[in-house]
């Protein structure tokens, strides 16, 4: 597996991914102005097929992670952990000193890799994500990154 920079060529197979692992996935315009905006932006690819990517915004000593998927036929397998770790020291390598990000409360999965990473919740947002005609709310957590100076 090799991580790389995710460009707009790759967009074809990051809307597929998308699409089958999220009920209200990104739209192709969020990540163009994601790419277009300079947010850091990795894939995790084998055999140039893409298994993974994450959207971060980095800004005024802060990352806020936009965007993290993995394909549901390589979840389990480290993919999300490996572009957590290699996100999360480039923002760090950039000035950033702490790290946000939003999770569904009904995301045990993510819950738990962003846990084992330190993230500590430190907040809420109620009806924050779209769930059908309905709204789910999101946790908010957050890591210090001074550890990951390199």
């Amino acid at each position: 597996m090799t991580l790389g920079l995710l460009g707009f060529r790759h967009l074809p197979q990051v809307l597929e991914i998308e699409q089958r692992a999220y009920p209200w996935p990104w739209s192709e315009g969020m990540f163009v102005d994601s790419l277009r905006n300079g947010h850091l932006c990795y894939h995790l690819s084998e055999q140039d097929r893409i298994l993974g990517y994450i959207v971060v915004l980095v800004t005024a000593g802060e990352c806020h992670i936009l965007n993290i998927c993995v394909d549901p036929n390589h979840q389990g397998k480290g993919c999300g952990r490996r572009l957590l770790e290699h996100a999360l020291a480039a923002a760090s390598d950039l000035g950033a000193e702490d790290a946000f990000l939003e999770v569904r409360v009904s995301n045990d999965p993510a819950i738990k890799l962003y846990e084992r990473h330190g993230f500590q919740q430190v907040g809420g947002r109620r009806h924050y994500y779209p769930a059908g005609d309905q709204r789910e709310d999101a946790l908010v957590y957050r890591r210090q990154l001074l550890d990951l100076k390199r």
